[in-house]
């Protein structure tokens, strides 16, 4: 029979197998989170729509052609988070954070939403872990949140198949002059570029640099580097940040054709990326965005971040051959045999749930045999049958499953005991 309905195109289902592997991510970067001082935050699922189109800039693709936008019944524009940190800055801004003692350190889990062409480990909703610090100039910051990445990356198994790439697109200053020479150098290719790069050239021209098509990747391989347009503030910046994460012992790649589709960064830019994944090689990435808060109705308040995909993180765990521990039915499944022993059934799971032991009563009404059929293939340690004598005895058998032999214990404290 047909299933009457079904998700979404562009959305996955995350079954408990996978959900261990998103939990075990999530515990990874929490550790690190606390190790260097963020606090979690969580912020709303959509904002109001003017807040991305004035932080990402209205001519990037998040906002001109990949936000989930509507109109709610109060007339208000609403968009769904096509990323975390604008909503992020604005939670700084708005509760008075920006007052507190600076820097502050922030991170976050949120689910995401952009309208684009599904494809592997490029969903339409999908889910971030983003950190963000305020009120923090040196490259210090950088060289934090990269090492950061690195070590996380590690600890779950996917960090010999990830690169770090690194880039500066400078300050205004900086930019606006390498704006002007990006733009003289793609006038002479217009013929070659693609629809979408002949739109960004005189609006975004740095965008043209990372086009995913052929043609336009070309041309861009001989267009000017940001590199050689930088102040001497922004090249000291950047040189210092390399040096200091050479001696973190962090590899990382210079990559001139980093330089992020939201228009908020500027300053060093990073990418972690692989070659597992396809076309979708972006694990993550983030940067210095100095004028976001500014821009947001704050004061000038120096600010970084990285964001992260889960999806794309557990994606290239599994094709990494990454063990997580899978989810398991518990420790123990008890088994009333009759109506009258089902009240004691549950006292004693819960007692065992009491004690921090996983465990877990028989809640239909089938047939001994069929419970012991369950329990054995999904997989409990021990079973243990709760019949009339068991309640009026206070002495349980106790069969272990794995070595197919039984145990005899006294009383509730006993079984408690021999579990642990």
């Amino acid at each position: 029979m047909p299933v009457k309905y079904q998700k979404p195109r562009g959305t996955a289902d995350a079954l408990p197998e996978q959900s261990a592997a998103f939990r075990n991510i999530e515990e990874i970067f929490s550790a690190e989170a606390q190790l260097a001082g963020f606090g979690q935050i969580r912020v709303p699922t959509f904002e109001k729509t003017a807040l991305f189109a004035r932080s990402s800039g209205e001519t990037s693709d998040v906002v001109s052609k990949e936000m989930y936008t509507f109109t709610d019944r109060g007339g208000e524009d609403l968009t769904l988070l096509p990323e975390g940190t604008a909503g992020v800055v604005r939670a700084f801004l708005e509760n008075g954070l920006a007052g507190e003692a600076l820097p502050r350190k922030l991170f976050y889990f949120t689910p995401c939403f952009r309208y684009n062409r599904p494809q592997a480990g490029r969903l339409r909703e999908f889910h971030q872990v983003g950190f963000e610090i305020f009120g923090a100039d040196s490259f210090l910051a950088e060289a934090e949140l990269i090492a950061m990445v690195n070590r996380a990356l590690k600890q779950i198994g996917i960090g010999d198949a990830v690169t770090t790439k690194l880039n500066s697109i400078g300050c205004r200053e900086c930019r606006g002059e390498y704006k002007k020479a990006l733009v003289a150098y793609f006038e002479q290719h217009k013929d070659t570029l693609c629809e979408t790069c002949n739109e960004r050239l005189y609006k975004n021209p740095m965008r043209i640099l990372d086009c995913k098509s052929p043609e336009c990747k070309t041309v861009a391989k001989g267009a000017p580097v940001i590199t050689d347009y930088l102040c001497a503030g922004c090249k000291e910046h950047f040189n210092a940040l390399c040096a200091l994460l050479t001696d973190l012992g962090v590899n990382y790649q210079l990559d001139a054709g980093i330089v992020r589709g939201l228009d908020y960064y500027n300053g060093p830019v990073f990418e972690f990326v692989t070659d597992q994944l396809g076309a979708q090689d972006a694990v993550g990435g983030g940067g210095r965005y100095d004028g976001l808060v500014e821009e947001l109705g704050g004061q000038p308040t120096p600010a970084l971040g990285f964001a992260m995909g889960i999806e794309r993180m557990a994606l290239l765990a599994e094709k990494c051959g990454c063990k997580f521990p899978k989810p398991d039915a518990g420790r123990l499944f008890i088994i009333p045999v009759g109506d009258e022993t089902r009240p004691r059934c549950a006292l004693l799971a819960d007692a065992v749930k009491a004690a921090g032991i996983s465990c877990q009563a028989e809640l239909s009404t089938r047939s001994l045999k069929s419970s012991m059929r369950y329990a054995n293939k999904a997989g409990f340690d021990f079973t243990l049958i709760l019949g009339e004598d068991e309640v009026k005895t206070g002495r349980f058998i106790l069969k272990d499953m794995k070595n197919d032999r039984e145990l005899s214990v006294g009383g509730e404290s006993e079984l408690i005991a021999v579990l642990k």
